[in-house]
């Protein structure tokens, strides 16, 4: 791995929170994810199961994590299984963990291979009433490719058909939504790169130069501030491109007197950094496109005000609308009688600024949490405003990652430029 791992101590009680949630007399079972195919024999990159990874640590192929805090046998209530490595494998493939560097790792002293599961899952389950199973459901998802999870759910309720079966999901969302202080501060290292790969642009960017060229410098920073490079396909777009929420071709040529949308993050030790700038190809923006950069702005620092403890999400984007609404009324977007002729549940707003204002961040990119019930200190939260004018052939959004406090937040990108001014001086420096 390129990234400096978190300390045990973190996973220790990681998995101290999820036990208590556990109904009495019950064993939890969490499955690595798949290395996937790409074509013939070649496969993808691996990413790891991030329930697992939050529980354990452990970025292995091959692995499962058994939790049964109230078996008999104290041998069994932590149990991590691991692919035994051999001389074949440690030639053609590298270094697995050893029992030794996986225990330093996740803090769980009972450590076996694989081959052992069978037998001593069967022994757990024996003295068990309830399993927790683990599933993908965030409210995105749209799981088409059986997983290892999924596997292991079928085979474990044609053996065990008796016992009661319960769902891990609901409790990793209500853990993982709430961040720890070693979690934020690798989320700070992502954002950190992130800005580094965002100053380099800042000195490249040019009329001429081509989508492609800017997403090749910033995976050049990325990865050589040890990141496995974007936390998520980059959306590289240039004038009206920028009106294409997810566009991704980034194939186009930067023009004189376009402005160029930056939607990049860096990841690092699998959290995920994800930001949103907005810059001049030309090195100054044109009057119109300095108005709504600046609206965009002033939504953006409202709706980081909003963003507290104890607040609905569904109420903050619906009041994070309203003063949109208003920024659209002063630039001549809409008028009174757009918003008095509106749909309630497509407000007038929404035909120039179209997605949420946030979401939940971390080791997913749109990480799991809870979007229904209140905010809580902990959270760490996208702010993603932006106005999207096709007409006009540009689209502008401003993102950036805070962590919620009990008393305000901190900006994890706080000094990432974005004051349209600072991005002028910088690229004309």
């Amino acid at each position: 791995m390129k990234y400096n791992p978190l300390p045990k101590e973190l996973y220790i009680r990681n998995r101290v929170k999820f036990a208590a949630k556990l109904a009495k007399n019950s064993v939890a079972v969490f499955n690595a994810n798949d290395i996937l195919p790409t074509n013939a024999d070649g496969t993808m990159k691996f990413r790891q199961n991030n329930d697992l990874f939050y529980l354990c640590g452990i970025d292995q192929e091959e692995t499962i994590l058994l939790i049964a805090p109230d078996c008999p046998n104290p041998a069994w209530r932590e149990v991590l299984f691991l692919r035994e490595t051999n001389e074949h494998i440690a030639v053609w493939e590298g270094h697995k963990y050893t029992k030794e560097e996986a225990e330093a790792a996740s803090g769980i002293q009972n450590i076996q291979w694989l081959s052992a599961f069978d037998q001593i899952f069967n022994s757990v389950m024996s003295l068990s009433d309830r399993i927790y199973l683990n599933t993908n459901e965030h409210l995105r998802a749209g799981v088409v490719v059986e997983t290892r999870d999924a596997r292991f759910i079928k085979s474990c309720k044609e053996k065990h058909p008796l016992h009661g079966f319960e769902r891990a999901a609901p409790i990793m969302h209500e853990l993982r939504g709430v961040k720890e202080r070693e979690e934020i501060g690798q989320m700070q290292i992502a954002c950190d790169i992130t800005e580094k790969g965002f100053r380099r642009i800042l000195g490249f960017v040019k009329p001429g130069v081509t989508e492609y060229e800017i997403e090749a410098e910033f995976i050049h920073e990325f990865i050589r501030n040890r990141s496995k490079g974007f936390a998520y396909e980059p959306i590289i777009a240039s004038g009206a491109s920028a009106c294409v929420l997810h566009y991704i071709e980034n194939n186009k040529a930067c023009n004189a007197g376009e402005l160029l949308l930056l939607d990049v993050g860096a990841e690092y030790g699998n959290y995920n950094a994800d930001m949103t700038r907005t810059i001049p190809v030309s090195g100054r923006f044109t009057k119109r496109q300095r108005e709504v950069y600046d609206a965009v702005l002033r939504v953006h620092r409202a709706a980081a005000e909003i963003l507290r403890p104890g607040t609905n999400i569904q109420d903050y984007h619906k009041e994070v609308g309203l003063i949109m609404q208003s920024e659209l009324l002063g630039l001549g977007l809409i008028d009174q009688t757009d918003i008095k002729n509106q749909d309630p549940n497509w407000p007038a707003f929404k035909k120039y600024f179209m997605h949420g204002t946030s979401h939940h961040l971390g080791l997913d990119v749109h990480d799991v949490g809870t979007m229904h019930f209140p905010i809580k200190p902990g959270m760490v939260f996208t702010i993603e405003p932006g106005i999207y004018i096709p007409a006009e052939g540009f689209g502008i959004r401003l993102e950036n990652n805070v962590v919620i406090q009990e008393n305000g937040f901190l900006d994890l990108m706080r000094n990432i430029p974005i004051e349209a001014a600072e991005i002028e001086e910088l690229m004309n420096a």
